[in-house]
């Protein structure tokens, strides 16, 4: 369970302190960073590239690693601007954050609390470390808008169905005045934080900390160079803390969010808001989104405005919700919320596997989905959900599978929402309408009429006519290497729905 923020009882004497960055890559709107830049008389930053986190076969991409690495970057700029600096370190944490807090005589450290279950134990095992010796920790909620404790049933229980969950915590969202404009933000960028002396800085080079100096160093060099994410003009989500305002801004300023509504499921559009990875990693702070969202309310004038910007506060809901399930049911990281899909009987054919992974099934909504994924590091939602049933329903392979390979593929990946969006697509997660088929072709026709999404990542079958492109029915010669269809999916949804039935 994600710590409680602490009672603050601040001396009039000011502490030698560290901030440790994670999921929080800025400086403006950071809760930990400010408290810790108003109680500190020095204050350095550091960011630790954790071996667990940064696993490209479990836990990360190369897209991902790429939005990390020039984050990082940007973030080392910023605190340097401030007079002070951000230490990247490469290595354990329960290692390394305690030999530089003694390297550097830190008295205070600071952090904005994660909810992933790995996380929660690392940072348990390093406050015990930390506080057997002295140091003091002071810990924040920073990446959820409703801290997770007071969105509750009336019977004191977790939340396990959406609806419900999203009408508590707009209540508590209303409750808290979060809505009115109540940006929390560290000082301003004309005022300085005193960092350490190069002398200090000497002793850290020195050390065996693993320090790492921008794009000179190994590990940043890793992330970035040695990275073979290279279509990063195709990614919709742009790293580090400026390009995410920007981002933010233009979906506000030029309408995308007046029309979300309308056009979030049609794939071929730039309709939403790309912040995905910047609200996954934080370089943009889940306040400052709701805030403008808000904003945005005031300035409508139209019900169709109010309605999409409400959808896209649904989005933000969803994101919390799936957090709060993680907070309270760990175990949803390592198998299925419905303890019946234990024993669904997978086929888990490795060929049909690979195609679907390669956008080579033969299916062409599915195809440019997933090739969009292979190119851009990110994928549609709509199509999320639709690639997410074909695997599962049609292709009858574990939904596990292809949680893994989005994890090892995204831009945004996140495991909450990532683990989320894969059980609700298979059934097996917390909703009460546990059965969902898409059919990919009704899904084609419904999202992408024109046929444009198909075009653009399926360049090969461009060429064909809107109405057999969308159906599938191709013929032979016309399909220039493109390959036949793996499945059938009537054939294969009826297999799935006796499978289902069987299972107990």
């Amino acid at each position: 369970m994600v710590q409680s923020m602490p009672n603050h009882e601040y001396k009039m004497t000011k502490f030698r302190s560290i901030f440790w960055h994670r999921r929080d890559l800025r400086i403006e709107d950071n809760i930990g960073l400010f408290e810790a830049s108003k109680s500190s008389k020095n204050l350095i930053g550091t960011y630790v590239l954790d071996p667990n986190l940064l696993d490209l076969n479990r836990t990360t991409s190369e897209a991902k690693n790429w939005f990390l690495g020039e984050s990082l970057i940007e973030l080392q700029k910023n605190w340097e601007e401030r007079g002070s600096r951000l230490l990247i370190l490469n290595g354990d944490p329960i290692i390394l954050i305690s030999k530089l807090v003694n390297l550097i005589k830190a008295e205070c450290i600071y952090w904005n609390e994660n909810i992933e279950p790995y996380e929660i134990n690392r940072d348990k095992l390093i406050t015990d470390k930390l506080s057997k010796e002295k140091i003091k920790v002071y810990t924040f909620l920073d990446q959820l808008i409703v801290n997770p404790s007071n969105i509750k049933t009336n019977n004191n229980e977790p939340y396990k169905v959406y609806g419900p969950f999203y009408r508590k915590w707009i209540d508590r969202i209303n409750k808290t005045n979060v809505s009115n404009n109540n940006l929390i933000q560290i000082s301003r960028t004309s005022e300085k934080i005193r960092g350490i002396d190069d002398k200090e800085l000497s002793l850290i080079k020195n050390s065996d900390l693993n320090y790492c100096i921008t794009r000179k160093s190994k590990s940043i060099y890793d992330l970035l160079y040695l990275n073979r994410f290279k279509d990063t003009n195709l990614c919709p989500c742009k790293p580090g803390e400026s390009e995410s305002i920007k981002q933010l801004n233009f979906f506000i300023t030029k309408g995308g969010i007046n029309s979300y509504y309308q056009a979030r499921d049609i794939p071929s559009l730039e309709s939403t808001s790309n912040l995905s990875a910047a609200l996954s990693l934080g370089t943009i702070s889940c306040r400052a989104v709701w805030n403008s969202a808000q904003l945005s309310k005031v300035i409508a004038t139209e019900k169709y405005q109010i309605n999409s910007i409400d959808a896209w506060i649904k989005e933000l809901a969803w994101r919390e919700f799936y957090q709060n399930a993680l907070i309270n049911f760990p175990e949803l990281e390592k198998g299925p919320y419905r303890e019946k899909w234990l024993n669904f009987p997978w086929q888990n054919k490795p060929n049909w596997f690979e195609d679907w992974c390669n956008g080579f099934t033969g299916i062409p909504i599915i195809d440019a989905a997933m090739r969009q994924l292979k190119y851009s590091g990110w994928m549609h939602n709509r199509c999320r959900m639709i690639v997410a049933s074909f695997l599962v329903k049609d292709l009858l392979i574990d939904w596990r599978w292809g949680e893994l390979f989005f994890m090892k593929s995204l831009v945004d990946g996140d495991l909450a929402s990532n683990n989320g969006g894969w059980q609700w697509s298979a059934s097996s997660g917390m909703d009460p309408k546990p059965m969902r088929i898409f059919n990919p072709f009704r899904q084609a026709s419904k999202f992408d009429q024109d046929g444009n999404y198909i075009r653009k990542w399926i360049p090969e079958l461009s060429h064909i006519s809107t109405a057999n492109l969308l159906s599938g029915e191709i013929l032979s010669v016309e399909r220039n290497g493109y390959p036949e269809p793996i499945i059938n999916h009537k054939n294969q949804t009826l297999i799935f729905k006796e499978l289902y039935s069987k299972i107990k």
